[in-house]
């Protein structure tokens, strides 16, 4: 076995990392992408005219030959200048702002009045320019051109994405912005729970996305020690266990509250409960086949959009475990970028968990491309970050 150092360059998704590579124990040392603005002095950019556009003439509407914003960064020309939305998501309308600044809207939330942006072409025609390379180094060539096993499945080796992974998640607990998006199988196992809390306890955590299965169920894991009637250690089933989660949602409707539920039960263990004791900010979006629901849970799924996306507005790492829906919606909200109050443009991470094949390939499927996605089942993922960060 070679012992030695070298520097290498890696992807991660569409992003070029410089890092350094130790056979025998092996430790990557993380450094942020670096941007690399369009050429701007290109006759096409140039010389392209400034981007067109039209009053929303009702609330909710665009105006015909709206430009439709992609996951990457656009620029768009405002008085010979190209400019470059601070926050974006895909499918969504661009506005111009009475300042000169530009907002990225849902269309349902656009106002009769706003200013939106027209057409259709994205190489400088309509003064519209999509920068898919911007985390790409311009001065590097890819060489193969044929590659085995470009896909993901549970035969990819995931050895490296998780030592990336370590070293992301301690750069973002000091810099940046960590949103977990969970699937309520956390809940249903006692290590995975446990670790959680840890992640939540060290600082790995500035937010959660969940429904209302994984509160729920996590509540009840506090409770009663089981999901769904099933001891979350032994699996053993409790007599009368298909009550449990019913019980605690109803005394958590009593209580009014989550955190008050907390308080009134004396419960002092849990994802929830962690959340709640170090004031992260969770939102708990409702579907059609909740019980209950918990009182936090927003019902109203248009609601339940707006309060994700401000969530996802402040990341800079997402990672979404085992909840395909979720993780669709979530993926649609992320861009591959964003720009920090010091005027860097850096990327967001987007990682996607699931034992299931289908439900990461998905994502990418969807348009998200520059997603890293792992399949395994979440429990073993967690405890193996948890181990890899040291924190439990």
């Amino acid at each position: 076995m070679i012992d030695q150092v070298q520097t290498a360059e890696i992807s991660t998704g569409n992003c070029s990392v410089a890092e350094k590579i130790r056979y025998k124990g092996e430790k990557i040392m993380f450094a942020l992408p670096e941007y690399y603005e369009p050429d701007f002095l290109k006759e096409q950019l140039k010389n392209a005219p400034d981007a067109r556009w039209e009053e929303a003439a009702a609330d909710g509407v665009a105006p015909e030959n709206y430009h439709s914003t992609s996951m990457y960064p656009e620029y768009f020309k405002i008085g010979g200048k190209w400019l470059l939305p601070e926050k974006s998501r895909m499918d969504s309308s661009v506005v111009l702002e009475k300042d000169g600044t530009l907002k990225v809207v849902e269309n349902r939330n656009l106002k009769k009045g706003d200013r939106v942006i027209l057409g259709r072409t994205e190489k400088g025609e309509e003064g519209i320019y999509l920068h898919t390379t911007g985390f790409e180094n311009p001065e590097e060539e890819q060489k193969d051109q044929f590659v085995f096993r470009q896909g993901r499945s549970r035969e990819t080796s995931y050895a490296r994405d998780y030592d990336r992974l370590f070293e992301l998640l301690k750069y973002e607990r000091d810099h940046g912005n960590i949103l977990w998006v969970m699937g309520p199988a956390f809940a249903f196992d006692a290590d995975a729970r446990r670790a959680m809390e840890a992640m939540v306890e060290n600082g790995y955590v500035d937010g959660i996305m969940a429904g209302n299965a994984l509160a729920t169920h996590d509540l009840e894991g506090a409770m009663f020690h089981t999901a769904l009637g099933q001891d979350i250690y032994t699996q053993k089933s409790h007599p009368n266990g298909h009550y449990h989660h019913l019980d605690v949602i109803n005394r958590v409707r009593r209580s009014g509250s989550i955190s008050r539920f907390l308080e009134d039960y004396k419960i002092d263990s849990g994802i929830m409960y962690s959340c709640v004791k170090h004031r992260i900010p969770f939102v708990l979006t409702g579907s059609i086949r909740d019980d209950g629901p918990l009182p936090e849970v927003i019902g109203n799924a248009y609601e339940g959009q707006s309060a994700m996306r401000k969530m996802v507005e402040k990341a800079t790492t997402v990672i979404c475990l085992a909840t395909m829906l979720h993780t669709i919606a979530t993926g649609n909200m992320t861009p591959s970028y964003t720009v920090t109050e010091e005027g860097t443009v850096r990327p967001v991470f987007l990682y996607t968990v699931d034992a299931d094949e289908f439900v990461v390939n998905k994502l990418l499927d969807r348009g998200s491309l520059s997603a890293t996605t792992i399949v395994t089942n979440v429990q073993d993922f967690i405890m193996l970050t948890v181990r890899g960060l040291g924190i439990l």
